[in-house]
């Protein structure tokens, strides 16, 4: 009897994970297929008691002279109170995924490419000085990690994951 509850209690688990989340590789190669930057893709729905939403947004290509990465911010909401989880999302020029830095908060997460650098404002916050401006250079490929300042020479460090 003890082994029908334990099995019975692993395919639960093991279904709730096959279903239960947005597959967020289909929906990374459907927003980068399409090539349109600074245009937000919402998957999922929410509701007032449950569901889970993910925000894509692709900002484009970065040049290096060790190739081209692709840059997309992703934030998925969940839970009753649409806490967020925030990543900046690197790909290599066949769209195939090479990792992320997870970051803080959605008003963490860049806005644009510019100049060949991927931009951090801080448009979406009070919590910092609108006047810091981060801008994060791939020059000598993928940095491992990056200081995003927020206020008064306080802020965070983000590091690449290679998941």
């Amino acid at each position: 009897m003890k082994n029908r509850i334990s099995i019975s209690l692993i395919l639960l688990f093991v279904s709730l994970n096959l279903f239960g989340q947005v597959n967020d590789d289909s929906i990374r190669q459907v927003v980068l297929n399409n090539n349109v930057t600074d245009s937000l893709y919402v998957f999922g729905q929410w509701n007032e008691t449950d569901g889970t939403e993910t925000h894509l947004r692709y900002l484009g290509t970065i040049k290096s002279p060790e190739g081209e990465y692709k840059i997309m911010t992703s934030s998925w909401f969940w839970g009753l109170s649409k806490r967020a989880t925030s990543r900046i999302l690197v790909f290599n020029d066949k769209n195939e995924y090479l990792g992320n830095y997870y970051v803080g908060m959605t008003y963490d997460l860049p806005e644009k490419i510019e100049n060949n650098q991927v931009v951090f404002l801080h448009s979406k916050t009070d919590e910092c000085d609108k006047k810091n401006v981060t801008k994060l250079s791939f020059e000598s490929g993928i940095p491992e990690e990056f200081f995003l300042e927020c206020k008064d020479g306080y802020g965070d460090i983000y590091k690449f994951d290679k998941e």
